[in-house]
């Protein structure tokens, strides 16, 4: 009975989502290319990378968050009653801070950290896990649910291991999720807005979606999800004026199906004749 409402809730989930991005997309953006169909290529792929991800990704990522946790317990700076009971609060200096000052730095650090897990997964062995993302080819806000479990379990333990281990108020880190995860699906969108005056400090649907542009000249750029300033500092910044991302996806041939994409990078990997070393994103390795 909890598993058939738990699969109601998110289906309920994807139909709300699609409802919300339907008025962006199709009538508050005015989206450059109007001409992309609602149930575009790859969209029933996305569809169940939203119903996996879910219902079976997203527990096991929760289970791995045994390995930090396990950290703190061996450290002696919380145990598992105050864990069960909710009392755990974090520790140290940090977690005496006000809660919107945590969450503050909290946003901070996940980006930071996001960036640089972001610009390791286009780099070598990791790239052919991170192609799957990229290999939509009509780009829209579904198409941020396409993402590959190694990437997603990296991404994540990466995120929240040093905010946990640092101290931080452990509710004030999971109040995050939500909206970073609803804002990750916002700069999928099809629409064109860069927010003006607001473009080099917020990432926007225009700066993302370069992020995932087949013109050589947005490779490897753009890899913050919320904040800019790091591709500024790191020189990974790319937002020309009066131009619009398009031409998506990747060079390299990638399977339509849920399946033969979870089994790609391995298969890619694994392939003798090819040595796979960094390459830009969007680009298949040298074969």
């Amino acid at each position: 009975m909890k598993s058939n409402q738990t699969l109601f809730g998110v289906a309920v989930a994807l139909l709300a989502l699609s409802a919300i991005f339907l008025l962006i997309e199709r009538v508050a953006g005015h989206g450059r290319n109007r001409t992309q169909p609602v149930l575009r290529r790859g969209w029933f792929t996305d569809v169940v990378y939203w119903f996996v991800t879910i219902l079976l990704t997203k527990p096991f990522v929760r289970l791995m968050l045994i390995l930090p946790v396990g950290l703190l317990l061996l450290a002696q700076v919380t145990s598992v009653d105050a864990l069960r009971s909710g009392a755990y609060a974090g520790f140290g200096p940090l977690s005496r801070q006000p809660v919107w000052l945590q969450a503050i730095q909290i946003y901070v650090l996940v980006d930071f950290i996001g960036y640089w897990t972001h610009r390791l997964f286009h780099r070598g062995r990791w790239w052919p896990f991170h192609a799957v993302h990229h290999s939509s080819e009509d780009l829209d806000w579904l198409s941020s649910v396409r993402v590959h479990p190694v990437n997603d379990l990296v991404n994540k333990l990466a995120q929240a291991t040093p905010v946990l281990l640092l101290g931080y108020n452990p509710l004030v880190t999971l109040s995050t999720a939500p909206f970073l995860t609803f804002y990750a699906i916002f700069i999928h969108a099809n629409v064109n807005w860069d927010f003006g005056p607001l473009r080099a400090v917020i990432a926007t649907p225009v700066f993302h979606r370069w992020h995932h542009s087949r013109e050589p000249e947005a490779w490897d750029k753009n890899f913050a999800g919320l904040l800019p300033v790091w591709d500024r500092l790191f020189g990974t910044y790319y937002m020309p004026r009066d131009r619009w991302p398009e031409n998506f996806g990747i060079c390299e041939p990638m399977p339509a199906g849920y399946l033969g994409q979870l089994w790609a990078p391995f298969a890619w990997l694994r392939r003798k004749d090819r040595k796979v070393d960094p390459v830009p994103a969007g680009a298949p390795p040298p074969g």
